[in-house]
């Protein structure tokens, strides 16, 4: 399905379908508070290429909780006073962007970049854990079938916290500049980063976040490509529809439309009309959600891709401080 611009009327109050779990907030307590007493084990090296100048290029290798071993590039501007931090998320199913891209964000907003590979995709991050569930094509619905606490969302949601412990011990960063930002699995890790870190993160910038709605997603036949997993996991082992309310009620633990109103710090929040990938209605229903200080910028004619547009303006938010953060242009 192809929505337009016409169709903001439904958008704008739509708030999304996968049902929220009774004790969402209380499981997502639990979770942080069992990574808050995981003692931390990390080292920090340089990367492939000396130091040059205005940035420093460092790799850092980290222990999950489950024993995965976990890696990081990070990025830091040469400065004698306490510099930001940006935690920046790749999409689905990759690894973080090159050095130089990274470098670019580095040298253009004079912040350090931290970003890590999620365990077991297309980066140096390995994957320890064992899931009772089908692979069923992916990632996204590892450890459906088992407790909601083994789910691979929910360990990846755990390895971001120890990051954040291992980023507050990280010297000459300035913590009261941290900022997250990511695409399509970027942008959901980085909103649900904002909503479990609210104490620590004080910008968010998002585009086309991906693990959003999933029963709409499903209900529009729309668990193609990076949502396949679903289907065939609804395909295969509920044909008949039988145990579709206690699988999204599952699945409610790591969509973010649930994060989305934990969320405290100013949020730019991209959209493209025509992804077919993350379909906007989903993104509509994260966006609604969210109850800070937010601006959604619409593209109506891109779709699930690199929007040079936004990109430039994330350089702007989150360099700008104080009553000129959303430029001369109102948001809501």
């Amino acid at each position: 399905m192809t929505w337009k611009p016409d169709d903001r009327y439904f958008l704008d109050s739509y708030r999304g379908s996968t049902p929220c779990p009774e004790d969402f907030d209380v499981f997502w307590a639990e979770r942080m508070a069992e990574m808050n007493r995981v003692p931390l084990e990390w080292e920090l090296r340089d990367g492939p290429f000396p130091a040059r100048g205005s940035v420093r290029y460092q790799e850092l290798r980290f222990r999950g909780a489950d024993g995965s071993l976990l890696y990081a590039k990070y990025i830091r501007p040469a400065s004698e006073q306490p510099v930001p931090l940006l935690l920046h998320f790749h999409g689905y199913p990759g690894a973080t962007r090159s050095w130089l891209e990274l470098t670019s964000y580095a040298a253009s907003m004079g912040v350090a970049m931290l970003a890590m590979d999620c365990r077991g995709q297309g980066g140096a991050s390995l994957d320890a854990a064992s899931y009772q569930s089908t692979r069923a094509s992916g990632n996204m619905i590892l450890g459906l079938d088992g407790p909601p606490e083994q789910m691979y969302y929910v360990k990846v949601h755990q390895d971001i916290a120890l990051l954040i412990r291992i980023a507050r011990q990280l010297p000459g960063l300035d913590l009261n500049r941290v900022y997250v930002n990511g695409g399509s699995q970027g942008g959901a890790l980085a909103l649900a980063t904002a909503a479990l870190h609210s104490d620590l993160i004080r910008k968010a910038g998002i585009q086309y976040p991906f693990l959003s709605d999933f029963q709409k997603v499903w209900e529009l036949d729309a668990d193609l490509i990076a949502y396949e997993g679903l289907r065939y996991y609804m395909r295969w082992f509920d044909p008949m529809g039988l145990h579709t309310d206690e699988i999204f009620r599952k699945l409610g633990y790591v969509d973010t439309i649930n994060f989305a109103p934990m969320v405290r710090c100013p949020v730019l929040f991209a959209t493209g009309f025509q992804d077919t990938i993350c379909p906007p209605v989903t993104q509509y229903a994260v966006y609604n959600r969210i109850t800070s200080p937010k601006r959604h910028l619409l593209y109506p004619d891109f779709a699930h891709e690199e929007i040079q547009e936004f990109d430039d303006r994330l350089i702007r938010f989150f360099c700008c401080q104080g009553p000129d953060l959303w430029e001369e242009e109102e948001y809501v």
